[in-house]
C-alpha cells in the first residue's frame, strides 16, 4: 500500500467539487476508459479529495497509467494504492523550467532519450512539450535503474543550493 501525492490545483476538470463522490467516481472512471486505458481488475472510488485504487491490475505499467491519470485531475491530491500488485513505481512531479529533454539528461544521461519517457506515459501525454509544473508523469528508466535515484536527489538538491545562493546574493 502506498499513497501518492499530487498538487490539487492541477489537470483536467472532470468534476466540480460539489459532486459527489459517486459522480466522481463515475468521471474518473469514464476518463480512463477513454484513454483506452485497462482498468478491468481495478477499482477505483473517490473518498473526497483522494482516491481509492484496490484490486489487481494487469501489470506494473497499467497500474503506474492508471495512477498517473488520476493523479493528473483537478482537485485530487492523492492516490491511495491498495491492489494487490505491491511494484511501486517511479514517478516525477513536473517543477517549474521542467522540459523532458532536460528531465532524461540529468537522469539517463542524454536528453535525447526523453521520447522514451514520453512512450511511457501516453496517453496521459499528447505532446513532449506539453508538460506543467505540478503534473506528475512515469519514470520508466528509475524504476530499472534505481542507482540513479540517489544521482537525482544530489543533483536536484545541487541546483536548488545554487539558486538559494544566486538569490541571496541579489539581495
Amino acid at each position: 500500500m502506498g499513497l501518492l501525492s499530487f498538487a490539487a490545483n492541477v489537470g483536467k476538470s472532470l468534476f466540480g467539487k460539489d459532486d459527489d463522490e459517486d459522480k466522481a467516481t463515475a468521471a474518473l472512471n469514464k476518463e480512463i476508459a477513454d484513454l483506452g486505458l485497462d482498468a478491468e481488475g481495478v477499482d477505483i472510488k473517490v473518498e473526497g479529495d483522494k482516491v481509492v485504487m484496490a484490486g489487481t491490475p494487469k501489470s506494473t505499467s497499467l497500474k503506474e497509467k492508471i495512477m498517473l491519470a488520476l493523479g493528473n485531475v483537478k482537485g485530487l491530491v492523492a492516490i491511495s494504492d491498495d491492489t494487490d500488485n505491491n511494484d511501486e513505481g517511479v514517478f516525477h512531479t513536473v517543477e517549474k523550467g521542467d522540459t523532458l529533454w532536460a528531465i532524461a539528461a540529468k537522469t539517463m544521461g542524454n536528453g535525447a532519450k526523453y521520447e522514451e519517457i514520453f512512450e511511457a506515459n501516453k496517453p496521459m501525454l499528447t505532446h513532449p512539450d506539453k508538460i506543467h509544473p505540478g503534473a506528475g508523469f512515469a519514470h520508466p528508466f528509475l524504476r530499472t535503474h534505481p542507482q540513479n535515484l540517489k544521482r537525482v536527489a544530489l543533483a536536484t538538491l545541487f541546483y536548488r543550493y545554487v539558486i538559494f545562493v544566486f538569490l541571496r546574493r541579489l539581495d
